[in-house]
């Protein structure tokens, strides 16, 4: 009997898996997805169904179906991204929706020690700690890889494609105020975050000539959620097809906004 296609580990490199046409190896191989930093002591409240999806897409301000698509995170117009909500929280997890409530992406949090997640688990020091996180496609393959050092003061996430490929950082400007982060790819300011208020709930997504492109706005995750868990959920809508780099780095802004900035108040 035949081997099933599919993604299978490359003999030649293990950091990578190959494609099996069914018939034979091809020349396409993608870096193989490292394992989750999630802990068996980590306790998930609930999950998100298809209704809720669709009450957050609509408390976005989003109206009706957003037309265009595509199927994945680099081409749908509307990004509904949940942070898993845990009782213990050891790691970052989420799952990416399209507006109607399709799984077509998830984030983890990878290369974190053991010290770290107890550090995480028991104290709000996240900032002190390195922050490494993959977005990963529907097939769970790497697509952009984030890189949060520790910081004690302005935080900088530094953007890679999933095989290593550098694509630019988000650098925060300012501490005080309304937060605003650059968009940098080769040394050159290609956009911007810029939060609409002190508290950060909604941004302004940016292009280089300061035209919003997108936005993200933060959506009310529910009272349990809202009193035993950091875990936040947001939209990402595109106002219209959006090219590279940018694209990536609005994409990656839908964590980052979490991962540098809400995780670290209160």
């Amino acid at each position: 009997m035949s081997t099933a296609p599919g993604w299978y580990p490359d003999n030649a490199d293990p950091r990578f898996v190959r494609w099996w046409d069914g018939a034979q190896w091809t020349p396409h191989v993608q870096p193989r997805q490292e394992r989750s930093d999630a802990h068996h002591t980590e306790v998930e409240m609930g999950g998100t169904g298809q209704e809720r999806v669709a009450r957050q897409v609509q408390r976005a301000g989003v109206q009706g179906a957003v037309p265009g698509g595509g199927g994945t995170l680099l081409t749908e117009p509307v990004l509904v991204v949940n942070q898993k909500a845990k009782l213990i929280e050891m790691s970052n997890s989420y799952v990416v929706y399209d507006q109607h409530a399709r799984p077509i992406g998830t984030v983890e949090q990878v290369g974190q020690s053991g010290a770290a997640k107890a550090l995480r688990a028991f104290t709000k020091m996240d900032s002190m700690l390195d922050v490494r996180l993959e977005i990963r496609d529907a097939q769970g393959l790497p697509l952009l890889r984030l890189t949060r050092p520790a910081t004690m003061w302005k935080s900088k996430v530094l953007v890679e494609r999933g095989d290593g490929t550098p694509i630019g950082e988000i650098v925060q400007e300012n501490v005080f105020g309304k937060v605003r982060f650059a968009y940098v790819c080769n040394g050159v300011k290609v956009g911007g975050i810029h939060a609409e208020n002190w508290r950060a709930w909604n941004f302004s997504l940016q292009d280089h000539a300061g035209t919003e492109v997108a936005r993200i706005t933060k959506t009310w995750q529910g009272m349990a959620k809202a009193m035993f868990s950091t875990a936040d959920n947001y939209v990402v809508q595109f106002h219209h097809q959006v090219p590279d780099p940018l694209r990536s780095m609005i994409v990656a802004s839908g964590v980052t906004v979490d991962t540098v900035l809400s995780q670290n108040q209160g």
